[in-house]
């Protein structure tokens, strides 16, 4: 029998509508699904994945199925889980699943173990959990990897220290550098499934705040760019001075957080980076400040630090916590500093990880065909592979671009010709 760990496998009807429903905007994946039903490139591989278990991600394992690959699949965050699909790869694509919404610490460790019970060939992670379990406590599958892939800013960073520091074992292909991903899945994926996060769990209106987003990567530019449209005052908090000053050149107030925390009325992390708004700067909240963070660890917000300066601390509402301070001020944290848009609405649309998972899918049969070849360092997505699947969506939108003529790529590549 099928192992596996769910909350209900009786979601999983409820599971295949609306993984049906993430499929009709996923073009390039589904394509990429039909040539792996016959070409079968992923045969014999074992692919332990450590994702957020969405409908846009269930679409991924059926098409590395298609492929041949054995899959297993947990989750890389404790509340990004969507039961129902969860409940839909066990029941109709009959793949096994270790999450449960809301799982506690040692659970989420234990179904990243259960993944790697498959004794994955290729390791598939969103924030590195998976490749640093490895590398830590199962270093005796090592020698049986012929590759991973990292999905997300946070997980590429702690790989690349890993390389840097000469610890990792095996080459990892940074999906998250790739043009079609970072270009649409942070910045307008994530704008979008951010602001519905909030909206979704405060119910608050947007225009005429002041809505500060910590960090200028990005995912944070997608978010200042949608809480502009919608009519906040957008303060941009930064450490690099490049992306601080792009931050200006695009409109937006640029301070300090120690500044922006007297006069916010909205906060959301996304650098990947820890301790982002600390306690100092909880202590300077105004009345009724809401606080959130969607970096992919909620390590961006000292959230001991707010419970060590809060006489209070309780749930108000779904995803709500209020902390209220010894002079009667409240600062609200949402979904307990996990990632909004996935905790209190439904992560990215569909049509966006289209290509974020094609970059997935075509990675890992890269690997497959590759690996045995490559160094234990971080590498980005084959320009080839990315340009692909450039040409495969606009193709899916119905859009046509110029081809260059041989009298333009002669000029293109020629330094003899000037005026």
């Amino acid at each position: 029998m099928m192992n596996f760990d769910i909350a209900d496998i009786g979601l999983a009807d409820k599971g295949k509508s609306s993984v049906d429903w993430a499929n009709k905007s996923m073009p390039v994946l589904n394509s990429i699904k039909r040539r792996f039903e016959k070409e079968k490139p992923l045969e014999g591989i074992h692919l332990g994945a450590c994702l957020h278990v969405t409908t846009e991600t269930a679409s991924l394992m059926d098409t590395l199925k298609a492929g041949g690959a054995e899959v297993a699949l947990c989750a890389s965050n404790p509340l990004s889980t969507q039961d129902y699909v969860a409940a839909y790869l066990v029941k109709h694509s009959e793949i096994p699943v270790f999450a449960v919404r809301g799982e506690d610490r040692d659970t989420y460790y234990e179904h990243i173990d259960a993944v790697l019970g498959i004794q994955p060939n290729v390791t598939m992670d969103d924030g590195a959990d998976l490749v640093s379990r490895i590398h830590s406590d199962r270093t005796d599958l090592v020698s049986s990897i012929i590759g991973g892939t990292e999905e997300t800013t946070t997980g590429v960073i702690r790989l690349r220290a890993m390389a840097t520091e000469g610890v990792l074992q095996f080459p990892l292909i940074a999906v998250n550098d790739a043009d079609t991903k970072h270009l649409f899945d942070n910045r307008y994926g994530t704008g979008q499934s951010t602001i519905d996060g909030i909206i979704r769990a405060t119910n608050r209106l947007i225009a005429g705040s002041v809505f500060v987003v910590c960090g200028y990567g990005w995912c944070s530019r997608g978010l200042a760019m949608r809480a502009h449209g919608m009519g906040a005052n957008v303060i941009v908090t930064e450490v690099d001075p490049i992306r601080a000053l792009e931050a200006v050149m695009d409109g937006f107030r640029v301070m300090t957080i120690k500044a922006a925390a007297e006069i916010g009325d909205f906060f959301c992390t996304l650098t990947g980076d820890m301790n982002v708004i600390r306690k100092e700067h909880f202590l300077l909240m105004k009345d009724g400040a809401i606080v959130s963070n969607s970096g992919h660890f909620n390590v961006e917000l000292d959230i001991d630090g707010l419970r060590e300066i809060a006489e209070y601390r309780g749930r108000i509402r779904d995803h709500i916590d209020e902390y209220r301070l010894a002079d009667g001020r409240s600062v609200y944290l949402l979904a307990e500093g996990r990632l909004i848009n996935l905790a209190a609405a439904e992560g990215h649309p569909s049509s966006v990880m289209d290509m974020s998972f094609a970059n997935q899918a075509l990675s890992a049969e890269y690997l497959v065909k590759s690996g045995a070849g490559l160094e234990k360092i971080v590498y980005s997505v084959p320009r080839e592979i990315d340009r692909e699947i450039a040409r495969l969506k606009l193709a899916a939108l119905g859009v046509s671009i110029d081809v260059l003529t041989e009298e333009q790529e002669t000029y293109l590549n020629s330094w003899k010709m000037g005026t």
